[in-house]
């Protein structure tokens, strides 16, 4: 007789179409919401950025909490940089040569002068859980109705819904003193392309404003912490 229950299963090759471009960055301090003075400091330097609808920006001073500092209500509220503080970029693999003219260059950011140093570029991960800070809605919800409207996201990217976490609700600033509402989301047992997937997408809208970008997690702590 002879048996073999080896099976083998195809491995999943993360796809490198969209990827992470990370910028070292020299900067004493950010306000707290900086994100549109960011992203339009950027477009002067990378005029397609503002039309690529792939590309995501997320925020120099990204941290919500941690070694005792609490966010602010208050949005210019000045956040201090550590030296290794990175500028994180979602792009299409297409504009990577292109956007390599960021480095040397400093840009203005609400008055404050960001220096960008070298790249590295990461692909998106296929971890089964995936956190957004902050997505964008057009109107105030409760807890409920905004889960129904992220079903509705997923869905039409695809994606069946196994386990989601919403978070904290947060008004942001964005120019000419108008304001966004958005709440923090965990997206957990997802399968491998549906990970990559999310990441390549996101949620809703305001991806340059830091807005609707999954990050990969390890675990739901991140929710835990974001309140």
């Amino acid at each position: 007789m002879y048996w073999n229950e080896d099976k083998k299963t195809e491995e999943f090759e993360i796809p490198d179409d969209v990827v992470d471009v990370f910028f070292a960055v020299k900067c004493k301090c950010l306000p707290l919401e900086h994100m549109h003075e960011l992203s339009t400091s950027l477009y002067s330097v990378l005029p397609w950025l503002k039309d690529e609808a792939l590309a995501g920006i997320l925020p120099v001073a990204g941290a919500e909490s941690g070694n005792g500092w609490e966010r602010s209500n208050d949005p210019n509220e000045l956040i201090y940089l550590s030296r290794r503080q990175k500028m994180m970029l979602r792009l299409p693999k297409q504009w990577l040569t292109d956007a390599e003219k960021l480095v040397g260059t400093t840009i203005n950011v609400a008055g404050y002068d960001l220096e960008i140093g070298k790249s590295t570029v990461k692909k998106l991960s296929d971890l089964p859980t995936a956190f957004c800070r902050s997505v964008m809605v057009d109107e105030k919800m409760d807890e409920n109705d905004f889960l129904q409207w992220a079903f509705n996201e997923l869905k039409q990217l695809d994606i069946p819904v196994r386990k989601m976490m919403a978070g904290k609700e947060r008004v942001i600033s964005l120019a000419d003193d108008n304001e966004r509402i958005t709440r923090s989301l965990m997206v957990a047992e997802l399968k491998q392309a549906e990970s990559v997937r999310l990441q390549q997408h996101g949620m809703g809208d305001g991806r340059h404003l830091g807005c609707g970008i999954f990050m990969p997690q390890k675990d739901i702590k991140a929710v835990n912490s974001d309140d």
